[in-house]
Protein backbone atom coordinates (compact mmCIF):
# COMPACT_ATOMS: atom_id res chain seq x y z
CA UNK A 1 0.00 0.00 0.00
CA UNK A 2 1.42 2.72 -0.93
CA UNK A 3 1.49 6.28 2.10
CA UNK A 4 -0.18 9.49 0.72
CA UNK A 5 2.86 12.59 0.47
CA UNK A 6 2.27 14.45 2.88
CA UNK A 7 1.34 18.27 1.52
CA UNK A 8 1.75 21.18 4.32
CA UNK A 9 0.23 25.06 3.20
CA UNK A 10 3.14 26.29 1.68
CA UNK A 11 2.92 29.56 4.15
CA UNK A 12 3.75 27.47 7.02
CA UNK A 13 5.95 25.35 5.25
CA UNK A 14 7.68 28.64 4.75
CA UNK A 15 7.18 29.52 8.64
CA UNK A 16 11.17 29.35 11.10
CA UNK A 17 10.78 28.11 14.36
CA UNK A 18 10.88 30.79 17.36
CA UNK A 19 15.21 30.65 18.44
CA UNK A 20 13.99 32.44 21.56
CA UNK A 21 11.93 29.72 22.59
CA UNK A 22 14.38 27.01 21.19
CA UNK A 23 17.09 28.66 23.22
CA UNK A 24 15.35 28.94 26.44
CA UNK A 25 14.46 25.37 26.17
CA UNK A 26 18.07 24.24 25.45
CA UNK A 27 18.86 26.69 28.73
CA UNK A 28 15.88 24.68 30.67
CA UNK A 29 17.36 21.16 29.59
CA UNK A 30 21.13 22.21 30.87
CA UNK A 31 19.39 23.41 33.93
CA UNK A 32 17.67 20.08 34.11
CA UNK A 33 21.12 18.07 33.67
CA UNK A 34 22.42 20.09 36.90
CA UNK A 35 24.80 22.78 34.97
CA UNK A 36 25.16 26.12 36.48
CA UNK A 37 22.84 27.94 34.22
CA UNK A 38 22.81 31.77 34.05
CA UNK A 39 20.06 32.63 31.64
CA UNK A 40 19.97 35.83 29.98
CA UNK A 41 17.83 34.68 26.86
CA UNK A 42 14.64 35.74 29.21
CA UNK A 43 11.93 37.23 28.00
CA UNK A 44 9.88 37.56 30.94
CA UNK A 45 10.41 38.90 34.32
CA UNK A 46 11.58 36.72 37.13
CA UNK A 47 8.91 37.83 39.51
CA UNK A 48 6.06 36.06 40.52
CA UNK A 49 2.76 36.84 39.72
CA UNK A 50 1.32 39.22 42.52
CA UNK A 51 -0.41 37.69 45.23
CA UNK A 52 -3.13 39.89 44.75
CA UNK A 53 -3.77 38.99 41.50
CA UNK A 54 -3.25 34.74 42.13
CA UNK A 55 -5.94 35.22 44.04
CA UNK A 56 -8.26 36.99 42.12
CA UNK A 57 -7.61 33.68 39.58
CA UNK A 58 -8.51 31.17 42.62
CA UNK A 59 -11.89 32.86 43.51
CA UNK A 60 -12.61 32.46 39.85
CA UNK A 61 -12.15 29.02 40.08
CA UNK A 62 -14.08 28.55 43.10
CA UNK A 63 -17.00 30.30 42.22
CA UNK A 64 -17.44 28.75 39.08
CA UNK A 65 -16.25 31.42 36.69
CA UNK A 66 -15.00 28.53 34.53
CA UNK A 67 -17.48 28.66 31.64
CA UNK A 68 -17.63 30.90 28.38
CA UNK A 69 -17.29 34.79 28.35
CA UNK A 70 -17.94 36.89 24.96
CA UNK A 71 -14.97 35.72 22.34
CA UNK A 72 -13.61 39.40 22.62
CA UNK A 73 -13.53 39.27 27.01
CA UNK A 74 -16.24 39.92 29.41
CA UNK A 75 -17.46 43.37 29.30
CA UNK A 76 -16.08 44.27 32.91
CA UNK A 77 -12.31 43.56 31.71
CA UNK A 78 -13.44 45.31 28.27
CA UNK A 79 -14.42 48.47 30.68
CA UNK A 80 -11.36 48.43 32.71
CA UNK A 81 -9.15 47.87 29.99
CA UNK A 82 -10.61 51.11 28.32
CA UNK A 83 -10.30 53.50 31.14
CA UNK A 84 -6.46 52.18 31.36
CA UNK A 85 -6.05 53.47 27.97
CA UNK A 86 -7.60 56.97 29.08
CA UNK A 87 -5.55 57.26 32.20
CA UNK A 88 -2.37 55.87 31.29
CA UNK A 89 -2.32 56.84 27.37
CA UNK A 90 -4.69 59.51 26.97
CA UNK A 91 -6.62 57.30 24.35
CA UNK A 92 -10.41 57.47 24.14
CA UNK A 93 -11.62 54.02 23.66
CA UNK A 94 -15.50 52.37 24.05
CA UNK A 95 -15.19 48.71 25.29
CA UNK A 96 -16.68 47.37 21.96
CA UNK A 97 -13.36 49.09 20.49
CA UNK A 98 -11.49 46.70 22.78
CA UNK A 99 -10.82 42.58 21.73
CA UNK A 100 -9.59 40.88 25.51
CA UNK A 101 -7.10 37.87 23.35
CA UNK A 102 -4.92 34.74 24.51
CA UNK A 103 -1.78 37.10 25.15
CA UNK A 104 -0.29 40.29 23.04
CA UNK A 105 1.19 38.18 20.59
CA UNK A 106 -2.42 36.81 20.01
CA UNK A 107 -3.79 39.81 19.46
CA UNK A 108 -1.18 41.38 17.25
CA UNK A 109 -1.25 38.34 14.80
CA UNK A 110 -4.93 38.71 14.32
CA UNK A 111 -4.67 42.80 13.57
CA UNK A 112 -1.90 41.20 10.48
CA UNK A 113 -4.08 38.59 9.33
CA UNK A 114 -7.15 41.32 9.39
CA UNK A 115 -5.32 44.03 7.97
CA UNK A 116 -2.77 42.85 5.58
CA UNK A 117 -3.74 41.12 2.24
CA UNK A 118 -1.62 38.80 -0.18
CA UNK A 119 0.91 40.84 -1.60
CA UNK A 120 0.80 43.95 0.83
CA UNK A 121 3.97 45.25 2.42
CA UNK A 122 3.92 45.54 6.07
CA UNK A 123 6.32 47.85 7.24
CA UNK A 124 8.81 46.34 9.94
CA UNK A 125 11.88 48.44 11.37
CA UNK A 126 14.75 46.30 12.24
CA UNK A 127 16.23 45.21 14.54
CA UNK A 128 12.51 43.73 15.40
CA UNK A 129 10.63 41.18 17.63
CA UNK A 130 11.30 37.59 16.01
CA UNK A 131 7.73 36.49 15.21
CA UNK A 132 6.70 39.95 13.36
CA UNK A 133 7.71 38.15 9.58
CA UNK A 134 6.39 35.19 10.56
CA UNK A 135 3.22 36.10 10.86
CA UNK A 136 3.58 38.40 7.81
CA UNK A 137 4.27 35.47 6.04
CA UNK A 138 1.17 33.56 7.29
CA UNK A 139 -1.13 36.49 6.21
CA UNK A 140 0.62 35.77 2.48
CA UNK A 141 2.03 39.32 3.13
CA UNK A 142 5.57 40.42 2.99
CA UNK A 143 7.69 42.01 5.27
CA UNK A 144 9.93 45.56 4.31
CA UNK A 145 12.34 45.66 6.89
CA UNK A 146 13.90 49.37 7.87
CA UNK A 147 17.11 48.81 8.84
CA UNK A 148 18.38 50.83 12.02
CA UNK A 149 21.45 51.65 13.77
CA UNK A 150 23.43 52.44 17.04
CA UNK A 151 23.96 55.59 15.62
CA UNK A 152 20.25 56.70 15.25
CA UNK A 153 19.78 54.27 18.65
CA UNK A 154 18.24 51.89 16.64
CA UNK A 155 14.52 53.99 15.47
CA UNK A 156 13.29 54.94 12.48
CA UNK A 157 13.41 58.29 11.39
CA UNK A 158 10.34 59.98 9.73
CA UNK A 159 12.26 60.51 6.22
CA UNK A 160 13.03 56.70 5.85
CA UNK A 161 9.78 55.51 6.54
CA UNK A 162 8.24 57.98 3.86
CA UNK A 163 11.18 57.02 1.45
CA UNK A 164 10.49 53.14 1.95
CA UNK A 165 6.58 53.66 1.46
CA UNK A 166 5.26 52.27 -2.15
CA UNK A 167 1.54 51.51 -3.57
CA UNK A 168 1.42 48.28 -1.63
CA UNK A 169 2.58 49.73 2.05
CA UNK A 170 -0.14 48.87 4.41
CA UNK A 171 0.78 48.69 7.75
CA UNK A 172 3.99 50.17 10.32
CA UNK A 173 4.70 48.16 13.29
CA UNK A 174 5.75 49.79 15.94
CA UNK A 175 7.48 48.18 19.24
CA UNK A 176 8.09 51.05 21.94
CA UNK A 177 10.25 50.30 24.42
CA UNK A 178 11.70 47.68 21.96
CA UNK A 179 12.13 44.11 21.83
CA UNK A 180 14.85 43.54 21.37
CA UNK A 181 16.99 46.96 21.85
CA UNK A 182 15.16 48.49 24.71
CA UNK A 183 14.74 51.86 23.01
CA UNK A 184 11.79 53.66 23.62
CA UNK A 185 10.39 56.62 20.62
CA UNK A 186 10.13 60.89 22.19
CA UNK A 187 6.64 62.59 21.69
CA UNK A 188 8.58 64.59 19.26
CA UNK A 189 9.81 61.30 17.03
CA UNK A 190 6.36 59.96 17.11
CA UNK A 191 4.49 63.00 15.59
CA UNK A 192 6.84 62.69 12.63
CA UNK A 193 6.30 59.57 12.34
CA UNK A 194 2.32 60.04 12.88
CA UNK A 195 2.37 63.08 10.33
CA UNK A 196 4.04 60.80 7.52
CA UNK A 197 1.26 57.50 8.39
CA UNK A 198 -1.23 59.80 8.13
CA UNK A 199 -0.10 61.70 4.71
CA UNK A 200 0.18 58.02 3.21
CA UNK A 201 -2.78 56.69 5.13
CA UNK A 202 -0.47 53.73 6.39
CA UNK A 203 -2.08 51.96 9.72
CA UNK A 204 0.10 51.49 12.58
CA UNK A 205 0.25 48.61 14.71
CA UNK A 206 1.58 50.17 18.08
CA UNK A 207 3.07 47.44 20.57
CA UNK A 208 3.34 48.82 23.88
CA UNK A 209 3.79 45.54 25.71
CA UNK A 210 6.74 47.07 27.46
CA UNK A 211 5.10 50.50 28.36
CA UNK A 212 5.21 50.80 31.90
CA UNK A 213 9.24 49.56 31.92
CA UNK A 214 10.86 52.12 31.42
CA UNK A 215 13.71 53.87 32.44
CA UNK A 216 15.33 57.44 32.17
CA UNK A 217 12.32 58.64 29.79
CA UNK A 218 10.39 61.34 31.54
CA UNK A 219 6.88 60.43 29.80
CA UNK A 220 5.90 57.89 27.61
CA UNK A 221 3.56 58.40 24.34
CA UNK A 222 1.30 56.17 22.59
CA UNK A 223 1.26 57.25 18.96
CA UNK A 224 -2.31 56.80 18.69
CA UNK A 225 -2.37 59.74 21.36
CA UNK A 226 -1.38 62.32 18.88
CA UNK A 227 -4.14 63.81 17.50
CA UNK A 228 -7.68 62.15 15.68
CA UNK A 229 -5.86 61.53 11.98
CA UNK A 230 -3.43 59.24 13.76
CA UNK A 231 -5.97 57.78 16.18
CA UNK A 232 -8.29 56.86 13.56
CA UNK A 233 -4.96 54.73 11.90
CA UNK A 234 -3.87 52.81 14.96
CA UNK A 235 -4.48 49.68 16.41
CA UNK A 236 -2.81 49.73 20.20
CA UNK A 237 -1.71 46.49 21.52
CA UNK A 238 -0.83 45.66 24.98
CA UNK A 239 -1.07 42.99 28.31
CA UNK A 240 -0.68 42.12 31.46
CA UNK A 241 2.15 39.55 30.71
CA UNK A 242 5.41 42.12 31.31
CA UNK A 243 3.99 44.80 33.51
CA UNK A 244 2.28 41.95 36.39
CA UNK A 245 4.14 39.28 35.47
CA UNK A 246 1.74 37.06 34.29
CA UNK A 247 3.55 35.68 30.87
CA UNK A 248 1.84 32.23 31.10
CA UNK A 249 -2.17 33.57 31.77
CA UNK A 250 -2.17 34.42 28.38
CA UNK A 251 -3.99 38.09 28.04
CA UNK A 252 -3.33 40.75 25.64
CA UNK A 253 -5.82 43.28 24.08
CA UNK A 254 -5.66 45.72 21.44
CA UNK A 255 -8.27 48.50 20.81
CA UNK A 256 -8.53 50.20 17.60
CA UNK A 257 -11.24 51.84 15.23
CA UNK A 258 -14.40 50.34 15.54
CA UNK A 259 -14.61 48.94 11.80
CA UNK A 260 -11.75 47.04 12.28
CA UNK A 261 -11.82 45.56 15.62
CA UNK A 262 -15.27 44.11 14.92
CA UNK A 263 -13.90 42.13 12.01
CA UNK A 264 -11.16 41.07 14.65
CA UNK A 265 -13.59 40.30 16.67
CA UNK A 266 -15.34 37.71 14.05
CA UNK A 267 -11.83 36.41 13.83
CA UNK A 268 -11.65 35.69 17.04
CA UNK A 269 -14.89 34.04 17.23
CA UNK A 270 -14.25 31.23 14.40
CA UNK A 271 -10.83 30.91 16.03
CA UNK A 272 -10.01 30.75 19.41
CA UNK A 273 -12.80 32.13 20.98
CA UNK A 274 -12.43 33.84 24.35
CA UNK A 275 -9.30 34.09 26.43
CA UNK A 276 -9.19 31.63 29.67
CA UNK A 277 -12.30 33.12 31.77
CA UNK A 278 -10.12 32.71 34.79
CA UNK A 279 -7.08 34.33 33.42
CA UNK A 280 -9.68 37.61 32.69
CA UNK A 281 -10.27 37.52 36.19
CA UNK A 282 -7.17 38.07 37.49
CA UNK A 283 -6.10 40.76 34.96
CA UNK A 284 -8.90 42.23 35.55
CA UNK A 285 -7.81 42.57 39.01
CA UNK A 286 -4.14 43.80 37.90
CA UNK A 287 -5.93 46.82 36.04
CA UNK A 288 -7.78 47.74 38.70
CA UNK A 289 -5.13 47.60 41.10
CA UNK A 290 -2.48 50.78 41.61
CA UNK A 291 0.91 50.38 39.73
CA UNK A 292 2.46 50.21 43.16
CA UNK A 293 3.59 46.81 42.36
CA UNK A 294 4.60 47.47 39.02
CA UNK A 295 6.62 50.54 39.64
CA UNK A 296 8.33 48.52 42.51
CA UNK A 297 9.23 45.61 39.77
CA UNK A 298 10.33 48.72 37.25
CA UNK A 299 12.48 50.00 39.85
CA UNK A 300 14.11 46.50 40.63
CA UNK A 301 15.00 46.31 36.45
CA UNK A 302 16.59 49.81 36.72
CA UNK A 303 18.69 47.98 39.09
CA UNK A 304 19.63 45.20 37.45
CA UNK A 305 20.10 47.09 33.69
CA UNK A 306 22.72 49.41 35.59
CA UNK A 307 24.38 46.57 37.26
CA UNK A 308 24.51 44.98 33.92
CA UNK A 309 26.04 47.48 31.93
CA UNK A 310 28.63 48.78 34.33
CA UNK A 311 29.76 45.00 34.39
CA UNK A 312 29.42 44.36 30.42
CA UNK A 313 31.91 47.79 30.36
CA UNK A 314 34.84 45.36 31.48
CA UNK A 315 34.16 42.77 29.02
CA UNK A 316 36.98 43.51 26.11
CA UNK A 317 35.15 43.43 22.27
CA UNK A 318 31.61 44.31 23.33
CA UNK A 319 29.87 47.39 22.98
CA UNK A 320 25.70 48.71 23.39
CA UNK A 321 23.51 51.48 23.86
CA UNK A 322 22.18 51.76 26.97
CA UNK A 323 18.50 50.95 27.11
CA UNK A 324 15.80 53.28 27.80
CA UNK A 325 13.13 50.54 28.26
CA UNK A 326 11.86 46.71 28.05
CA UNK A 327 14.72 43.99 30.11
CA UNK A 328 17.28 44.17 27.72
CA UNK A 329 20.76 44.59 26.78
CA UNK A 330 21.53 44.18 23.14
CA UNK A 331 24.74 44.34 22.10
CA UNK A 332 27.19 44.37 19.31
CA UNK A 333 29.74 41.16 19.48
CA UNK A 334 30.82 41.57 16.27
CA UNK A 335 34.22 41.46 16.91
CA UNK A 336 34.13 38.30 18.53
CA UNK A 337 33.30 36.24 15.26
CA UNK A 338 29.77 34.92 13.77
CA UNK A 339 27.05 35.74 16.32
CA UNK A 340 25.34 32.43 15.95
CA UNK A 341 28.57 30.70 16.69
CA UNK A 342 29.49 32.72 19.48
CA UNK A 343 26.11 32.08 21.19
CA UNK A 344 25.93 28.63 21.01
CA UNK A 345 29.70 28.52 22.45
CA UNK A 346 28.76 30.79 25.38
CA UNK A 347 25.56 28.20 26.17
CA UNK A 348 27.59 24.89 25.95
CA UNK A 349 31.26 26.11 27.14
CA UNK A 350 30.10 28.03 29.94
CA UNK A 351 26.73 28.03 30.28
CA UNK A 352 25.48 31.65 29.55
CA UNK A 353 22.62 32.11 27.58
CA UNK A 354 21.66 34.76 25.37
CA UNK A 355 20.08 35.16 22.31
CA UNK A 356 21.85 35.69 18.50
CA UNK A 357 20.71 39.30 16.94
CA UNK A 358 20.29 37.25 13.84
CA UNK A 359 17.05 36.16 15.34
CA UNK A 360 15.87 39.79 15.43
CA UNK A 361 17.71 40.76 11.84
CA UNK A 362 20.95 42.20 13.77
CA UNK A 363 23.75 40.07 12.67
CA UNK A 364 26.83 40.81 14.37
CA UNK A 365 25.02 41.54 17.91
CA UNK A 366 23.13 39.48 20.67
CA UNK A 367 20.31 40.09 22.95
CA UNK A 368 21.44 40.02 26.85
CA UNK A 369 18.45 39.92 29.12
CA UNK A 370 18.56 41.29 33.05
CA UNK A 371 15.44 39.65 34.07
CA UNK A 372 17.97 37.70 36.21
CA UNK A 373 19.15 38.29 39.90
CA UNK A 374 22.18 40.83 40.50
CA UNK A 375 23.91 38.01 41.97
CA UNK A 376 23.32 35.92 38.13
CA UNK A 377 24.05 39.32 36.26
CA UNK A 378 27.27 39.12 37.61
CA UNK A 379 27.96 35.97 37.67
CA UNK A 380 27.31 35.74 33.68
CA UNK A 381 29.32 38.52 33.05
CA UNK A 382 32.55 37.61 34.75
CA UNK A 383 31.94 34.37 32.71
CA UNK A 384 31.60 36.10 29.61
CA UNK A 385 34.60 37.75 30.33
CA UNK A 386 37.40 35.26 30.98
CA UNK A 387 36.12 33.13 28.26
CA UNK A 388 36.57 36.32 25.89
CA UNK A 389 40.25 37.15 27.37
CA UNK A 390 40.75 33.37 26.75
CA UNK A 391 40.05 33.09 23.07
Amino acid sequence: MSRMTLKINQRVKDIVGSSTLAITARAKELKAQGKDLVNFAAGEPDFDTPDFIKAAGIKAIQTGFTKYTPSTGTVELREVIAQKFLKDNHLKYDPAQVVVSCGAKHAIYNIIQILADEGEEVLIPSPYWVSYPEMVKLAGAKSKFLLTSEKNQFKITAKQLAESITDRSKILILNSPSNPTGMVYSKKELEAIAEVCVKHQIYVLSDDIYEKLIYDVAEYTSIGSLGKDIYDLTITVNGVSKAYSMTGWRIGYCAGPKEIMEFIKKFQDHTTSNPTSISQMAALEALKASDETVRQMSSEFKKRRDLMVSAFDKIPSISYIKPQGAFYLFCDISKLGDSEDIMDRLLNEIYVAGIPGDSFGAPGYARFSFSTSAERIEEGARRIAQWVQKR
